[in-house]
């Protein structure tokens, strides 16, 4: 839900959002029934067919999988230690199941879809005081900022490579000093555009 949407027109482009969202919460719930290898590893391959249904190149599809590269070594060798290769193999099988059938929806639906699905569902609190409008602005500042935090911190971290600081010593706190600044301002100056356009507090 981070701008990674692939345009296309194939049959899971055209289904709608809702629906999609349902078929994602069943199919995770379905996958933590699987307690056998050979279970998962079917599962896996009918992801990858979804994928091919969806036209999604090979290489976006695994660069969705790329930051799971420092997580699932730590889990495979915790699984190996207190559990069997097997309960290591299921589990670990089955977290790069459900993270890529999730890239399968980001990359198939836009963000406005997604956004739109939820004020829908959240209609029917809006008699217990619950503003949907509110919490779909909410989301999309969510989605909206994550980039632009992270392009700040890409921004300082060239900006510190311009001035010719290297090495690690205080490297942690020489970036996060200015990213915080520079993240708060931009938040002062997110809230002053909100008020600005009638949005209060």
């Amino acid at each position: 839900m981070i701008g990674l949407y692939f345009p296309g027109t194939s049959l899971i482009h055209r289904m709608r959002p809702g629906w999609k969202l349902a078929v994602l919460a069943l199919t995770v719930g379905f996958a933590f029934t699987l307690h056998r290898p050979w279970q998962v590893g079917a599962a896996l391959l009918g992801l990858i067919a979804l994928f091919a249904v969806a036209r999604i190149p090979w290489r976006i599809g695994l660069a969705q999988l790329r930051p799971l590269l420092w997580v699932v070594p730590f889990i495979v060798i915790f699984q190996l230690i207190f559990a069997t290769w097997e309960v290591a193999l299921t589990s670990t099988g089955i977290l790069l199941f459900n993270v890529g059938l999730a890239s399968l929806l980001t990359l198939t639906t836009t963000v406005t879809d997604i956004l739109n699905v939820c004020q829908a569902l959240l209609r029917p609190f809006h008699r217990f005081g619950l503003d949907p409008d509110r919490v779909g602005l909410m989301l999309a500042l969510t989605i909206r900022c994550i980039p632009l935090v992270a392009g700040i911190v890409t921004d300082v971290t060239q900006a510190r490579k311009a001035r010719g600081v290297t090495g690690i010593r205080g490297s942690t706190l020489a970036l996060a000093a200015p990213a915080v600044i520079r993240a708060l301002r931009t938040a002062d100056a997110l809230g002053e555009a909100l008020r600005a356009r009638g949005v209060d507090d």
